[in-house]
């Protein structure tokens, strides 16, 4: 969900640059806009085109102007400016004053109102050229968060199929776990001597426990069949990310399981890297939509 959108547009002597930034977030939170107070009324509706456009993330908005040097230099009033003058040389007149033009005009332009206010007036194209420079500024964000996403997706497919390719390495080791299993009741049966006697039957039931308590063969099926929804789910076209949340969890709840059935140095070191597979696809999903 991180991101970057900028966009610029010329108008009316101005250039209004529109930045979009987002980062990771649960749900849309648009928790910076700022820009000029001229265009605040416009705030409601920049803020329905980002919560339209934008799917989920942590959002900050910013709009900055530039005027050039035509448009933002000020105006002399030209009848305030006579008006001075008028009255000046009248005084200097009447007092018979010598009246030099350069410092008098100096003068007059540091008295008060010599010069125009500039009104901020938004005329209808500017306001237009904004909405439309703020559409561009998504556009580029949701291009670059796509791009992010093609690479993403790519590293949790890997990931997820490390996870099943780690899971198909348990198989070797599971015969060899149940014999271990047999040979340590066997000699701990030896131990105890001629005068130790056993049941046959109540032996093979015993085996039959242990062979139903440590079988993951359950926990290995669901596994296959959540690494499986997740690749499908990866692959829709809606977006997916709690959802991918979701499954995520429940293929660890299996790998936990399959860890506490493991009952074999090997297998406890294969659930130990699936485990790290699975932090790293958890980590990656607060990136996706």
């Amino acid at each position: 969900m991180t991101g970057f959108g900028k966009a610029e547009v010329m108008v009316n002597g101005k250039k209004i640059v529109v930045e979009v930034k987002s980062l990771n977030s649960k749900q849309l939170d648009i928790s910076a806009l700022k820009m000029p107070m001229i265009y605040k009324e416009k705030e409601l509706e920049i803020r329905n085109k980002l919560s339209q456009s934008i799917v989920r993330g942590k959002v900050d908005f910013y709009v900055s102007v530039e005027k050039d040097a035509s448009s933002s230099a000020p105006t002399i009033n030209r009848e305030v400016f006579k008006s001075y003058l008028e009255q000046i040389s009248s005084i200097t007149s009447e007092l018979k004053m010598p009246m030099q033009s350069e410092p008098l005009v100096q003068t007059i332009l540091r008295l008060p109102d010599i010069f125009n206010a500039q009104a901020d007036e938004i005329s209808d194209d500017e306001w237009n050229s904004l909405l439309n420079c703020v559409d561009m500024a998504i556009a580029n964000l949701n291009t670059f968060r796509d791009q992010e996403g093609k690479i993403t997706e790519q590293d949790l497919v890997n990931k997820v199929n490390s996870i099943g390719e780690l899971l198909q390495q348990v198989s070797p080791f599971e015969g060899e776990r149940i014999e271990t299993i047999k040979n340590r009741i066997t000699e701990n049966l030896e131990k105890m001597g001629n005068d130790a006697s056993v049941d046959k039957n109540r032996f093979e039931q015993e085996l039959i426990y242990y062979m139903e308590k440590f079988d993951v063969n359950e926990e290995k099926v669901r596994l296959t069949n959540h690494c499986k929804y997740f690749i499908d789910t990866l692959n829709d076209d809606e977006p997916a990310g709690r959802k991918l949340g979701f499954i995520a969890q429940e293929m660890g709840r299996e790998i936990n399981t399959l860890g506490s059935k493991a009952n074999h140095a090997e297998i406890q070191k294969i659930v130990v890297r699936m485990k790290d597979e699975l932090e790293k696809i958890k980590e990656q999903l607060l990136n996706v939509l």
